[in-house]
């Protein structure tokens, strides 16, 4: 019996349980991840950046530790004028239908994203050049440290030019060197994928793997139900899985905080036509007093179900970012203090008030976040003590980026393996760029120093600078400095999985768009017969 992977929803008959006849011994998971990208997986538009493109193979890899590997490519080198990169490629790379992998493929792959412009961001490319069938250049217009961060996350595509090679269609019928292949999708339903019999590495334990795309009450429900091996499960759920699977927990960088306009209302709008500016969130006092108000243990606790813990900047724990950017606990006799000496004086009613400008904004949320949209309410209650009234406001993508992008305090998440998105966030030239500096920060000491980290000769110097952008002493992003944000948790990936399903030693993930845990599929294993 052939079924839709609409079966998910409860409503439907319990007998309709698998896509296809099940194949011999466990070849076959059902994973409730999300992820669905909506642009398709396309590389060039921004595909794999967040995570493992399956479909695709790149010329590096990401170890655990975030160490370097080798993935197409066997060598690579930079020039001592850290302008041109060398690639050495393997030479059993194939594509899924068995073609080989070339230079020529990688050349392409690079142009084209640079041409592209979306999320893989390869803006210091000068041009690729295939030198011959397994050596590529890749030669840079300006030195940039996190260009290698390209090499281990944009998905390899073949050259347009070629048979099969990439078109317009790419992102709905990828063809790649990754594990497996796509064999049809439907899109908010289901995926399915199978095995690329020519993948170079090792064969993975599973033949077919089927995505299904389904809300937070329908995944926990399918979960329940055994039709699912593997589920992701919202934090408030995460102690009340059923009998017959395991919780797995996937450490992140995955932040939520809240991003302040940082201009005042003066009538500006952007190119989309989104108003910019709100006068009290453009104000340092406010701004400050909300960072020391918040309890981010107890955010943690409450809204996270103690599966995350507390954030203070977009990178907690990584090279890039301070060790010592951290408030040990709420501080409302020094929130109260700034906003008196800043001229916000408390009325009858409650709230502070600035030449009759009441202390009282937006804060905005995706509607369909439940963790964001307690995060938003219960970090309203944390601040309302100071004379601040922040209005938890839940509205639909399209709307927020219609209206409140640039007027509203929203609750937005992000968390990479690169410090590229720490320049994203609060380098001026990112203003109103999409969903990053969306506040419009700017501030020539911190855009000063983003560029030094970008030229650095080493990691170690450019780990330096990006830490200095957040706080140099006496100047920064972070909350010392112009608290362009309030950071609020670092949340934990938590997964609902069978029993018999072992997903080996996972590392730590970055935001949640694509499939983090994915990253170690190949060592992914059905331990019961």
């Amino acid at each position: 019996m052939h079924c839709d992977y609409r079966f998910i929803l409860p409503s439907l008959a319990a007998a309709c349980l698998v896509l296809s006849p099940p194949l011999e011994a466990k070849e076959q998971l059902v994973l409730a991840i999300g992820g669905e990208p909506e642009q398709g997986f396309d590389p060039l538009l921004g595909w794999g950046q967040y995570g493992n493109p399956l479909f695709q193979s790149t010329l590096l890899t990401r170890g655990r530790d975030l160490n370097v590997d080798a993935g197409l490519a066997t060598a690579w080198s930079l020039s001592e004028d850290r302008l041109t990169w060398t690639l050495r490629l393997r030479s059993d790379a194939r594509f899924a239908d068995g073609t080989p992998l070339t230079a020529a493929d990688v050349a392409y792959t690079f142009n084209a994203a640079a041409a592209a412009g979306g999320r893989a961001d390869v803006s210091a490319l000068s041009k690729a050049y295939a030198i011959d069938d397994h050596t590529v250049e890749l030669t840079l217009t300006t030195p940039r440290i996190t260009f290698i961060d390209q090499l281990m996350t944009l998905g390899i595509v073949p050259d347009a030019q070629r048979e099969n090679g990439y078109n317009e269609d790419y992102g709905r019928k990828p063809l790649g060197s990754g594990p497996y292949r796509l064999v049809e999708w439907q899109e908010g339903e289901q995926l399915i994928v199978e095995r690329n019999p020519y993948f170079y590495g090792p064969t993975p334990a599973f033949e077919r793997l089927v995505f299904v795309f389904t809300g937070e009450t329908s995944t926990l429900s399918a979960a329940q139900a055994g039709q699912v091996d593997l589920a992701s499960v919202p934090p408030a759920l995460a102690t009340k899985l059923p009998d017959h699977m395991h919780r797995v927990v996937m450490e992140s960088v995955d932040n939520r905080g809240i991003l302040f306009p940082m201009q005042p209302d003066l009538g500006n709008r952007a190119p989309s036509g989104a108003p910019i500016g709100n006068d009290v969130t453009s104000d340092l006092a406010i701004r400050q007093a909300i960072n020391l108000a918040l309890d981010r243990e107890t955010l943690v606790d409450v809204a996270l179900n103690g599966f995350g813990r507390p954030a203070f900047s977009p990178a907690d724990g990584l090279p890039w970012s301070l060790d010592d950017e951290a408030l040990t606990a709420p501080d409302l006799e020094r929130a109260n203090a700034l906003l008196d000496t800043a001229g916000w004086e408390r009325r009858q009613d409650g709230i502070r008030y600035k030449n009759d400008l009441p202390a009282r904004f937006r804060l905005t949320y995706p509607a369909s976040d439940t963790t964001r949209q307690l995060l938003a309410q219960i970090s309203a209650e944390m601040v309302r003590p100071l004379g601040i009234e922040v209005q938890p406001t839940g509205r639909h993508w399209d709307e927020i980026q219609r209206e409140a992008l640039h007027q509203d305090a929203i609750v937005f998440g992000f968390g990479s393996h690169s410090p590229q998105e720490v320049y994203y966030l609060f380098h001026s030239q990112h203003a109103g760029f999409g969903f990053y500096n969306s506040g419009y920060y700017a501030n020539n000491t911190v855009d000063s120093h983003l560029e030094s980290a970008q030229a650095a000769a080493s990691v170690e110097q450019a780990n330096k600078h990006w830490r200095d952008a957040q706080w140099d002493g006496d100047s920064g992003y972070g909350f010392r400095g112009d608290a362009s944000w309030a950071w609020m948790v670092n949340l934990d990936h938590v997964y609902a999985a069978d029993a018999c399903l072992d997903v080996g030693e996972l590392g730590v993930a970055p935001h949640g768009h694509g499939w983090p845990i994915t990253a170690n599929l190949l060592e992914w294993r059905w331990t019961c017969d």
